[in-house]
């Protein structure tokens, strides 16, 4: 029997990134529906879970995509809404890499040192990678800051998080270089999750902060996110600290994402969010 993965996207189009990768994560067929809303699903959802004998309803998915998170946690929840018992398929939520990308980030820093009490920053982290980061940093123990060029921005994003996961994150306003440099000065790690080609560190900011332990730069396209730092970073120590490019832990990001789309088709129960899949990051790393 066929696998077959719904990729339910909030975009116009679904992003062919997660396509790819979902055929490379064992789904035979890859059905992409776009611009999905609440409204607009019950039948779509109706198809997956009518179809197929319950021994067989594992062979059916719904993987929830798109670049907004906040609409895509909304047509997660949505989707799950329209199962019944013995009428339900896999689902998985990662809008924007939001939960792999994060979580592979945030294990492999894990993987180098410990997170608990330390302090911690995602620089730019109000987009979906940044608040996951941080979301998982405040999990693993740490005392988390988000950084935004608004205030306003930042503590929603903090919001968003506290109320999802009921950890404390904090906001604060960072500009400009000289503010950034500010906002890390006390922290033991940073990670940056800038939007594609804006670097937000130099080199100056960072490698002479004695309290600095770790970074992870998520800008893979340059300049990167942090001036200085290799995007096939793995680990490596540099003016004493340990760094990760977005290449470095995109390894793991990419295999963890074909990992988790592997399991959809194990049950047809499994809901995969960042905490299930932020374990199975920390397993792999």
């Amino acid at each position: 029997m066929k696998k077959l993965l719904f990729q339910f996207d909030t975009d116009l189009h679904p992003s062919t990134f997660d396509t790819v990768v979902a055929y490379d994560g064992g789904a035979d067929h890859v059905i992409g529906h776009g611009s999905l809303t609440p409204n607009n699903i019950a039948a779509l959802v109706e198809g997956t879970i009518f179809t197929r004998a319950p021994k067989d309803k594992k062979n059916t998915a719904i993987f929830v995509g798109g670049s907004d998170m906040a609409a895509g946690q909304i047509l997660f929840e949505a989707v799950q809404k329209h199962f019944f018992p013995g009428f339900q398929v896999s689902v998985m939520l990662d809008s924007n890499g939001s939960n792999t990308t994060a979580a592979a980030c945030v294990a492999k820093l894990a993987s180098s040192g410990n997170l608990a009490g330390k302090t911690a920053v995602v620089l730019a982290g109000t987009g979906p990678v940044g608040q996951r980061a941080a979301a998982m940093l405040a999990l693993e123990g740490a005392s988390v800051t988000i950084t935004s060029r608004q205030l306003w921005n930042a503590e929603k994003a903090c919001e968003a998080m506290e109320e999802r996961f009921n950890v404390k994150i904090h906001a604060h306003a960072a500009a400009d270089y000289e503010s950034r440099a500010d906002a890390i000065k006390d922290a033991n790690i940073v990670i940056t999750t800038g939007a594609t080609g804006v670097e937000l560190l130099k080199p100056e900011h960072w490698q002479n902060n004695a309290k600095l332990e770790m970074l992870a730069d998520a800008n893979a396209t340059p300049p990167l996110g942090i001036g200085g730092v290799g995007v096939m970073d793995r680990g490596i120590e540099s003016h004493g600290k340990i760094v990760w490019g977005a290449i470095g832990f995109g390894t793991l990001k990419l295999a963890l994402h074909r990992a988790c789309i592997a399991q959809l088709f194990e049950d047809n129960k499994l809901v995969l969010d960042a905490e299930n899949i932020f374990a199975l990051a920390k397993k792999m790393a």
